[in-house]
């Protein structure tokens, strides 16, 4: 299956609930970025001001820069200069919604506190991407962090994407939907401050595994003999039959028993079945059997 652009609303639909929404984006990195990318799908009008040094991440993966600011107007604009702030503010008076990744701290000295905004731009929302709330909001941290935190890093390697910034950017843009629904809904009622916390981003993926649904005994966490990745002949299966139906076909094609599908007899034997198959004689045993499988190669 084709990637799916991850900005774009879904082709079945032309429905833009952000068009003619102006967000101006200050925040550097990858949850601020991936989050206006969000809101240009949506169909806001983005723009997005950067110190003179640049986005680090245009340093270190260009590749990813380009992809995140595709259709975003990137302008130049020192803050900490009187001319950056004149062009900031200026930009502020037709913008709708603001977007920041800074510590408090690093806002209030760049007078982009709420109160000091509030009085400046009234109907203006700001959405601030934070590490952590309350009284941890200072404290440095990363995407690695925030998932250890979150009981998601479970051994020594780095998890393979990085969950909480990705999802943190998710839940940017929803704050970007609820402020532009309250303009709308309300009126003259001034603009709104949004806090989305990196760590509670976390918190949230992380859910299925507060609940054990993907720990080790879970019924997704590989105590379920039908949802298991497996080595194949010549590769590896990511098998996902999880439900009666599907695991009862799965283990008619394997010869196991499937009684209980948590029984370590049902998985070993399962496993040995799949050892001894190819990729492609996977694939057509799924498409035959209608078993939901993906075929890995190693």
């Amino acid at each position: 299956m084709p990637a799916a652009n991850a900005s774009a609303p879904s082709s079945s639909s032309a429905f833009l609930p952000l068009a003619g929404v102006r967000v101006l984006s200050l925040a550097l990195n990858l949850p601020g970025p991936a989050a206006l990318l969000r809101c240009r799908g949506m169909g806001a009008v983005c723009t997005k001001l950067e110190p003179p040094a640049g986005d680090p991440m245009a340093l270190y993966n260009k590749a990813a820069y380009a992809a995140l600011h595709e259709g975003i107007a990137v302008e130049v604009a020192d803050l900490k200069t009187e001319a950056g702030q004149a062009r900031l503010h200026a930009a502020l008076a037709q913008t709708d919604v603001l977007l920041t990744s800074f510590r408090p701290s690093a806002l209030g000295k760049l007078k982009l506190d709420r109160a000091t905004l509030q009085q400046r731009h009234p109907s203006l929302s700001q959405v601030a991407i934070i590490g952590a709330p309350g009284a941890r909001a200072e404290e440095p941290g990363h995407d690695l962090t925030y998932l250890a935190e979150s009981g998601l890093v479970t051994g020594t390697e780095l998890p393979p994407t990085l969950y909480a910034d990705m999802g943190g950017a998710l839940l940017a843009s929803e704050a970007v939907l609820q402020a532009t629904l309250h303009a709308r809904t309300s009126p003259g009622a001034g603009g709104l401050y949004l806090e989305v916390a990196l760590n509670a981003s976390a918190d949230w993926l992380a859910l299925p595994r507060t609940w054990g649904l993907t720990r080790p005994e879970g019924a997704v966490g590989g105590a379920h003999a039908g949802y298991r990745v497996y080595a194949c002949a010549d590769g590896r299966v990511a098998i996902a039959a999880l439900e009666p139906h599907f695991a009862a076909r799965l283990c008619e094609a394997a010869g196991a028993p499937s009684g209980d599908m948590f029984d370590p007899a049902t998985r070993e034997a399962i496993a040995a079945w799949v050892r001894t198959r190819t990729r492609a004689e996977l694939d057509a045993m799924a498409r035959e059997r209608d078993v939901p499988l993906l075929t890995l190669a190693d």
